[in-house]
């Protein structure tokens, strides 16, 4: 290939380039969803189940979405719904699709999923969930169905059910 023939070649390339549409390289996004909507899905979700349901239909990515309620203290439905022991909410959520934390699984007495993951990475013990609430904190709010886990964090050395994040 000489010269000529490779620039006419860019040229061929630079012309297709830009007919093709924005969406072929995934850049034709729509907007984000309303704050106002985010705001009131994850406040709901500590234990407002109708609204919750509501939102969901109107906007069913909310349970991507994650609220700041200052400082970097980011929460999401599922986090709210854990760290208050909403079982009802919490499966709702995670039957839609929601992503399960540790602490809502937690919550919902997952020891068979929980249990072998602390137990690969034991630092996790220390993690904060939203509002700074603990393992412990998370295990104490799914009462009898998370007893095995109370016993466990609390035999892991776990005290605070919250700590604080700033």
């Amino acid at each position: 290939m000489n010269r000529n023939e490779f620039i006419k070649g860019l040229g061929l390339v630079s012309v297709g380039s830009a007919l093709i549409p924005a969406t072929a390289f995934g850049q034709d996004k729509p907007a984000p969803l309303p704050q106002e909507k985010v705001s009131k899905f994850v406040g709901s979700s500590h234990g407002n189940f109708d609204v919750v349901k509501g939102l969901y239909q109107e906007f069913p990515n909310l349970i991507y979405c994650s609220w700041d309620w200052g400082g970097g203290d980011f929460e999401t439905g599922i986090d709210a719904c854990g760290h208050v022991g909403n079982k009802e909410i919490a499966n709702f959520l995670i039957d839609k699709g929601a992503r399960p934390t540790l602490f809502v699984l937690t919550m919902l007495g997952k020891t068979e999923l929980v249990k072998p993951i602390m137990e690969a990475y034991p630092q996790l013990i220390h993690s904060l969930g939203p509002h700074g609430f603990t393992f412990l904190h998370h295990a104490k709010k799914g009462k009898e169905d998370a007893e095995e886990l109370l016993e466990y964090f609390t035999s892991k050395g776990l005290k605070e059910d919250k700590v604080s994040l700033y």
